[in-house]
């Protein structure tokens, strides 16, 4: 099961009339640890931001699972409530998850929601869908060294 974590960072955007501004994003990723989404998210930006930026705030995301499109503007944050029922108690049991989706209008949104769960057998009820802060996710690559440039593994003997 994926670790999502919410990483926010500042940092100095150039915007589309060329003007500088100091901005604060939302960044989601898969890690393993506190430690990993930092170092990873250092990583990322190292990428994307020319100068200087500062990680103010990493936690751990109630994000259940992200579904990622080709195309899409917006990340959409649906909150859903799953029924199940307590076989002991018998007595229906309300399960809230959040899942993240891409998409370009909230219809896309609920549209691609719903083709990406139908493997459930369980019904569920949309109860919340809104344009989300998150401004881009980076869901882990196996690909991805965690060696730090510079370094080596050890070779094995």
């Amino acid at each position: 099961m994926q670790t999502w974590f919410e990483c926010k960072v500042k940092y100095t955007k150039r915007l589309d009339s060329g003007k500088e501004q100091t901005v604060t994003e939302n960044f989601l990723l898969d890690a393993v640890s506190f430690t990993d989404a930092e170092t990873r998210i250092i990583r990322q930006m190292q990428q994307m931001v020319k100068g200087e930026f500062t990680v103010t705030d990493i936690k751990k995301s109630k994000i259940g699972e992200v579904f990622p499109y080709d195309s899409g503007e917006w990340w959409f944050k649906a909150t859903l409530s799953l029924v199940t029922i307590d076989e002991s108690a018998g007595k229906e049991k309300k399960l809230r998850t959040m899942y993240l989706i891409m998409a370009d209008d909230i219809k896309q949104a609920l549209d691609r929601l719903d083709e990406s769960l139908s493997y459930l057998v369980i019904p569920y009820v949309v109860t919340s869908l809104a344009v989300s802060n998150i401004a881009d996710v980076f869901p882990y690559e196996p690909s991805e060294s965690m060696i730090p440039d510079g370094y080596k593994p050890v070779e094995e003997g």
